[in-house]
């Protein structure tokens, strides 16, 4: 995602492309663009003023996705591309074969194929904007070609524009829901170049959606539609400010400032409201109050994460619809006073709103949440505990070592991931003394340079 101090412009490079799918399906509504033809058929003037941070227009008047699609093999972007007009042809990059649920065939074989087709696409368009800032980029780490290939070309990115954001929504595998025997490798290999690469990392967790239809919409699970739209209306409800005027307004760049207290300590759990069912919305009374009460629910977070067992060492809250902004920082405000137990006592300041007066399609008003809190250690001791076992016995490490890797990588990517584990539970102790920044900085992340 490229986006600029202006107007911001972004890239998006997709793995998880059926999210992707739903997540421009929401955001071209939002703007008043037909999907199918990408011609704009809305009714505000408001819907244009920001369009070009998602959005390019050609001669003809038609808007096409600042996105670029990438793909080991062919056949799912070319679903994805039959789909809608919305996407420029030439900014889908894949190769001949699948990267086989190997970390190693997308990083150093299938993956490196098309490495260069990938940068040059990445170049064309940094090349057509005025002030590049960042990438973002959504991917799952659970198979070989978001693991690996993503991994390799965040390596390029921080080469190339050592000074940009990069941003991660990234899909974590779950224990419970798993398909492939070595997930747990692909997601361990996966950690290094998150938290040296990465200034943003979104993490969602497919056990945790399916929860969310299950027990909050009251909804038969059958499939990723339902799990896919509720990823893009989160991602949307982040990307708010970015694309649309507002009250109190806070872009990607001032959320890491204010979000990232040390660089390594970058992994966000995100959450939506409201996530009800259709017979409890004859119940609920559409208030801010409710909003908030919510977004600090560990119910309505796309990752299995449970609050009450971390502190939050920040928080921000993005509120869509006509509202008070007086009212929504009381209420931010008393919430953080009514449970200062579950936030660290050395970030005095530590919750953030910002609000937009657009609200979300078919909805009133609604609120978007975003968390850095220690219990996230829980989900890394997940990763890395998944991957001990097989590691202990060497299980399928053959298939790994038999396309150009070491054994030493995996010692090497499980070291970075139990440091910042444990950088996390420090994190949530009340002495700060007992936090050492020291060793955590990561390629990429100029502090200095927030803006520009």
């Amino acid at each position: 995602m490229l986006y600029a101090d202006k107007i911001n412009r972004h890239y998006h490079f997709y793995h998880k492309l059926f999210i992707c799918f739903q997540f421009w399906h929401v955001i071209s509504h939002e703007h008043g663009v037909d999907y199918s033809s990408g011609r704009f058929q809305g009714t505000s003037a408001l819907q244009l003023e920001r369009i070009n941070v998602f959005f390019n227009a050609t001669a003809s008047k038609r808007f096409y996705a600042r996105a670029i699609c990438i793909d080991t093999e062919a056949t799912t972007i070319e679903n994805l591309h039959k789909r809608s007009s919305l996407y420029r042809p030439e900014n889908f990059v894949a190769g001949t074969d699948s990267a086989g649920n190997n970390f190693a065939r997308g990083y150093h074989t299938d993956g490196a194929e098309i490495l260069d087709a990938v940068l040059n696409a990445i170049r064309r368009e940094a090349e057509s904007v005025d002030s590049l800032q960042g990438f973002q980029i959504l991917h799952s780490i659970g198979g070989g070609t978001g693991s690996g290939l993503t991994a390799l070309v965040m390596n390029a990115l921080i080469d190339e524009y050592p000074d940009n954001l990069i941003s991660n929504y990234v899909s974590i595998p779950s224990p419970q829901m798993s398909q492939v025997v070595v997930e747990p490798y692909n997601a361990l290999l996966s950690m290094p170049s998150l938290i040296h690469n990465s200034h943003l990392t979104f993490c969602l967790d497919n056990e945790a959606l399916f929860q969310i239809v299950s027990r909050n919409l009251k909804m038969a699970v059958s499939g990723y539609e339902h799990i896919n739209h509720i990823v893009a209306l989160t991602m949307s409800g982040i990307t708010t400010c970015l694309r649309f005027p507002g009250q109190l307004n806070a872009g990607l760049r001032k959320l890491y400032v204010n979000m990232i207290p040390f660089p390594q300590l970058h992994f966000l759990i995100p959450g939506f409201a409201p996530l009800i069912s259709c017979k409890q919305k004859e119940f609920s009374q559409g208030t801010v109050g409710e909003l908030v009460q919510q977004i600090f629910s560990s119910n309505n977070l796309l990752c299995a994460v449970d609050l009450r067992h971390g502190k939050l060492l920040t928080a921000a809250g993005i509120f869509r619809g006509r509202m008070s902004p007086r009212e929504v920082d009381q209420l931010m405000t008393n919430v953080r006073n009514k449970n200062l137990s579950s936030f660290v006592e050395w970030i005095p300041n530590n919750i953030k709103t910002a609000i937009c007066d657009i609200p979300p399609r078919g909805l009133k008003m609604s609120a978007t949440f975003i968390g850095n809190t220690s219990a996230i250690h829980k989900l890394l001791q997940r990763i890395l505990d998944g991957s001990s076992i097989m590691l202990r016995r060497k299980a399928h490490l053959h298939w790994y070592t038999g396309e150009g890797m070491e054994e030493q990588e995996f010692i090497d990517a499980q070291k970075d991931l139990q440091d910042t584990l444990d950088l996390y539970k420090r994190s949530g102790e009340d002495d700060s003394e007992k936090m050492n920044p020291e060793g955590t900085t990561c390629p990429g992340c100029n502090e200095g340079n927030d803006q520009k």
